[in-house]
């Protein structure tokens, strides 16, 4: 059974994901030929505590929200409910452009504050692939099938999505909104099916832990391609490592690299590779839980992207994947990584820290959704295990409603907006923002610019009163 394809695009207040906010989310749904079978195009006003930075709204013009009747949280509510809906029948490709790095982060932190499951784009069978990461690919090993364009007339690449749909006629007048950006998106990927049908197949399949697995462990060596700096850089790999602690991180060896003055090497040779973040050294980290820029080394229309013949890749990837002592050094090196992440000073950004909720804190949520009684939403924020979801709930039961709320959540809300609008911190400063819309006023000329500044500049100043 064949997944549909989802393609989804966000416009958000900023580019922090922790404090920043999607006010638009826009979605469509097609089958693997492009055959549209549903939409979705909402927005939503920003929330009180959140700060509409001024090259964002400029960027995605979206003024709108300001004055928008969905409030953030009918808004998530919303965009899960349809998103399930569509994958009840079969499971569902989730497609982004630059998603892994954004959108798809802000989609699932944004799920997470508003108590719904953040993981369902790659749960129950569902997959998420990053087009600009398979444009990588693309750049690096298929340019004569997919024109690239350049970046102030070359040498240097230019993988911007409106660059690449206007150099695929792709009409892109309405760029910077969500439901245009998906179409540019489904356009794009017309014109890659079309062009090398079994590379856009590749990277469907490896849209899933079990897709990448699949082709990871197959016999062949791989070709990885990544644009770096605007530039395109070829690796030729094979895995060669998987850390047991953390399943979604492996290995990949590069075989411009002679095996044969490597895989003897001991492990605190091995361990200082991995240890080291350079990008020129023979053992290379990747996530399999996000779209890897990689394809069979079959799938290649040509035979001189490496100054190594195939036929000797190939014996170097088979020394590689027959010598279990060195799969074993690399992954156990791959254990002993000393992963130090400071621990998040701020609730939003707690997602992957503090651990799942527990099953009864996962039935409460339920309920909350289910209800719309303040009495009882309160009555149900009291009861979370979990001191993040309790500090959510409140969140979204003093934003929704306009109710007596008792003096202990009241307080917590009210220091929340006091810091977001009145202090200065990682979430920004409102002050610096409206310095920010003056100084680009000055510099602004055209219209359209002077209108969403201004427009900015209200909204800020009514936070602030």
């Amino acid at each position: 059974m064949s997944n549909n394809l989802i393609f989804y695009d966000t416009e958000t207040t900023g580019i922090h994901k922790d404090f920043s906010q999607i006010i638009q989310c826009g979605s469509i749904l097609t089958d693997t030929v492009f055959n549209v079978k549903g939409e979705q195009n909402i927005n939503s006003r920003p929330l009180p505590w959140v700060i509409p930075q001024p090259i964002a709204m400029l960027t995605n013009k979206k003024i709108n929200s300001f004055t928008s009747n969905t409030s953030h949280y009918q808004m998530m509510k919303d965009i899960q409910y349809q998103w399930k809906e569509w994958c009840i029948e079969r499971p569902s490709i989730f497609i982004t452009y630059n998603g892994h790095a954004f959108d798809e982060e802000l989609i699932r932190r944004q799920f997470w504050c508003n108590l719904l499951e953040p993981y369902i784009t790659n749960t129950n069978q569902n997959g998420r692939l990053d087009l600009m990461l398979m444009i990588h690919n693309i750049a690096s090993f298929f340019s004569d099938e997919i024109s690239i364009p350049l970046f102030e007339d070359g040498p240097a690449l230019s993988i911007k999505l409106e660059h690449l749909a206007d150099k695929h006629g792709i009409d892109v007048s309405d760029a910077h909104d969500a439901i245009s950006d998906c179409q540019f998106m489904i356009g794009l990927c017309k014109v890659i099916k079309e062009k090398i049908p079994d590379v856009f197949e590749s990277f469907l399949n490896i849209s899933t832990k079990e897709g990448i697995k699949n082709l990871l462990y197959t016999g062949e060596f791989l070709a990885l391609g990544e644009v770096y700096r605007r530039h395109p850089f070829k690796y030729p790999v094979v895995i060669c490592g998987a850390d047991n602690s953390r399943p979604n991180e492996i290995c990949f060896f590069d075989l411009s690299f002679d095996p044969d003055e490597i895989i003897d090497l001991d492990f605190t040779e091995i361990n200082k590779m991995i240890q080291s973040g350079s990008r020129d050294l023979p053992l290379k980290k990747y996530k399999i839980n996000k779209t890897i820029p990689i394809c069979s080394s079959k799938l290649l229309t040509k035979n001189n992207h490496f100054d190594i013949t195939h036929d000797e890749l190939q014996r170097r990837a088979d020394i590689v994947k027959a010598n279990k002592d060195f799969f074993t050094k690399v992954s156990q090196a791959m254990e002993d990584r000393i992963m130090n992440f400071p621990e998040p000073s701020y609730v939003e950004g707690t997602i992957y820290s503090g651990g799942f909720p527990s099953y009864r804190d996962q039935d409460l949520m339920k309920e909350f959704h289910l209800s719309d009684e303040p009495e009882q939403l309160i009555k149900i924020s009291r009861n979370f295990e979990d001191e993040r979801f309790r500090l959510l709930a409140e969140r979204i039961i003093c934003n929704e409603y306009q109710i007596d709320i008792p003096q202990d959540i009241k307080g917590r809300y009210d220091d929340l907006i006091h810091e977001r609008v009145q202090t200065e911190g990682k979430w920004g400063s409102v002050d610096k923002a409206l310095q920010e819309i003056d100084k680009l006023l000055d510099e602004k000329h055209d219209q359209e610019d002077i209108n969403i500044l201004n427009a900015t500049k209200e909204k800020l100043l009514s936070m602030k009163n």
